[in-house]
C-alpha cells in the first residue's frame, strides 16, 4: 500500500489528536487559502484529516491543494456514493469532529435553518444528526458578521452545543481566527477526557522582572511555555482557565483568560485578586517567580561609571504557600526547578516543599538536563504528590507533559474524595 508523503506529518508535534478523524469543511471565503495550514497543523498533532468543499470554495482554492495537504481524496460533490454519510461515518468508523473553517455567513445561516444544498452543509446535517462535535470558524466582512440574522444563527448553533472560534475584527473584516485558536478548539471538541468541565483552573507562567532602576532588572530565562501548555491542557479538558503570565513572547489564545504582569509582587497581587473574585478549584504555580527582589528600587538610572555596585535583596512572598494558607480547599501544585540533581534528589526536594508549604503536589525538573530547562519545547519532570505517589514524565513536548500532570491530579482528587 502506497502511503501519501504528506501523512509523514502525522504526530510530528504531539499525540493529542492521535487516532482522531477530523473532517474539514471549506466554504467560499477568501480565508479558504488558510485551509492547508489548518489541516497540516491538525495532522502534526496526530489527526487524520478529510476535506469537503463547497462549489464556491473551489473557486478560491483548488481541491488538489487539499489532497496534497491531507494525503486524502477531497469531496467536492455528492454522488451515489452518499459521501455526506460515508465521510462522517457510522458506528465504529464515526468521525470525531467536523470543523468548518472558514465558515461564511451563508453557510452558517443555512446550517442553523436545516438547509443542506452544498457538500459542506449536507455533511453538517449528518454530523448534527449523529451528535458529532462541530467547530465553526467564521470569516466574512464585518458588516455581514454583525447582521442580526447571522448573529441569531450563530447563537442558535451555540445553544445546540456547537463550538465557535470568534473571528478577529480588523480593517472592517471579521478575519479567520489564528491557527493556534482553531487547533485548540478542535482539541477541546475531540478530547475524550472532559473531566475539568465546570472547574476553574488558575495557572501562573513565565518569569518575573525585579527592577533595580527604570531600565535594569533581575530575571531568569523562563519562556512561559510550560505555564501556557498547562493552561491549554486544562482548557482542552473543559476547564475555565485563568493564566497570570510574566513577560513572554508567546501567542496566548483568546480562549485563555490571561493577565500579564511584570514583577513577583504584581503576580502575587493578581493571583489573589482572581481568587477573591472567581474561586479556583486548582491552582498550578508554573511561573519562575523571583525568590529575591531589590529592597530599594532607584527612581533614576544607576550611573554606569561605578566600579562596584551593591544591591540589597529581600525575600519575595511564596505564592503557593499563601494560596494554600488562605484557601485550604484549593488543590495547589507547585513547580521546583533545580540543576545537576539525580531523580532521587528531585523527589526528596519535592516532598520537602510539599510538607513545608502544605500543598498537594510538586512538579520538579532539572534544568541542566538536555531535554529540560527554560525556553525549550520539551520537558522532563517528576510529579510528586502529597499521598507519596511520584511519576517521571518525559522527555515529551510540554503540552503532553501538562496532559499527564492533569491525569495524575485527577486521580489524586478521586482518591481523596473516596477516602
Amino acid at each position: 500500500m502506497i502511503i501519501h508523503p504528506s501523512k509523514k506529518l502525522i504526530g510530528t508535534k504531539s499525540s493529542l489528536l492521535k487516532g482522531k478523524r477530523i473532517i474539514l469543511g471549506i466554504t467560499g471565503s477568501v480565508a479558504a487559502i488558510k485551509a492547508p495550514d489548518i489541516a497540516r497543523e491538525l495532522m502534526r498533532h496526530g489527526a487524520e484529516v478529510f476535506t469537503v468543499m463547497s462549489e464556491m470554495a473551489k473557486k478560491i482554492i483548488h481541491p488538489y491543494t487539499m489532497e496534497w495537504a491531507t494525503g486524502n481524496p477531497v469531496i467536492t460533490e455528492l454522488t451515489g456514493k452518499i459521501e455526506h454519510v460515508s465521510l462522517v461515518g457510522e458506528e465504529e468508523h464515526i468521525s470525531d469532529v467536523y470543523l468548518i473553517a472558514p465558515a461564511t455567513a451563508n453557510t452558517i445561516s443555512k446550517i442553523a435553518n436545516g438547509i443542506d444544498d452544498t457538500p459542506v452543509t449536507s455533511v453538517a446535517t449528518v454530523a448534527l444528526g449523529l451528535k458529532i462535535p462541530m467547530v465553526v470558524v467564521p470569516a466574512m466582512h464585518d458588516a455581514m458578521y454583525n447582521n442580526p440574522f447571522v448573529k441569531e444563527s450563530i447563537e442558535k448553533l451555540k445553544r445546540l452545543g456547537i463550538y465557535f472560534v470568534d473571528p478577529l475584527i480588523e480593517e472592517g473584516k471579521a478575519k479567520i481566527a489564528p491557527l493556534e485558536e482553531i487547533v485548540l478548539e478542535v482539541m477541546r471538541a475531540a478530547c475524550d477526557k472532559k473531566d475539568l468541565i465546570n472547574c476553574n483552573v488558575l495557572v501562573t507562567g513565565g518569569p518575573t522582572r525585579e527592577f533595580l532602576d527604570p531600565i535594569r532588572f533581575i530575571s531568569n530565562p523562563s519562556s512561559g511555555k510550560m505555564g501556557l501548555a498547562i493552561a491549554e491542557s486544562a482548557y482542552i479538558r473543559g476547564a475555565n482557565v485563568y493564566l497570570v503570565m510574566g513577560p513572554n513572547n508567546l501567542y496566548i489564545p483568546r480562549q485563555i483568560n490571561c493577565v500579564s504582569v511584570t514583577s513577583a509582587q504584581e503576580m502575587f497581587d493578581t493571583v489573589f485578586k482572581i481568587l477573591n473574585r472567581s474561586k479556583a478549584d486548582i491552582f498550578i504555580s508554573a511561573a519562575a517567580v523571583a525568590d529575591y527582589t531589590p529592597e530599594k528600587r532607584e527612581t533614576a538610572k544607576i550611573r554606569s561609571d561605578k566600579e562596584k555596585l551593591q544591591v540589597i535583596l529581600k525575600k519575595t512572598q511564596k505564592i503557593v504557600k499563601e494560596v494554600k494558607r488562605k484557601y485550604s480547599d484549593i488543590l495547589v501544585v507547585g513547580f521546583k526547578a533545580e540543576s545537576n540533581m539525580t531523580d532521587e534528589a528531585l523527589i526528596r526536594i519535592a516532598k520537602e516543599k510539599i510538607n513545608e508549604y502544605n500543598i498537594d503536589a510538586v512538579v520538579a525538573n532539572d534544568i541542566s538536563r538536555q531535554a529540560s530547562g527554560f525556553g525549550k519545547d520539551y520537558n522532563e519532570v517528576i510529579v510528586v504528590t502529597k499521598s507519596g505517589y511520584y511519576e517521571k514524565i518525559g522527555p515529551k513536548i510540554k503540552i503532553e507533559i501538562a496532559d499527564r500532570i492533569f491525569d495524575i491530579l485527577k486521580r489524586e482528587m478521586a482518591s481523596k474524595d473516596e477516602s
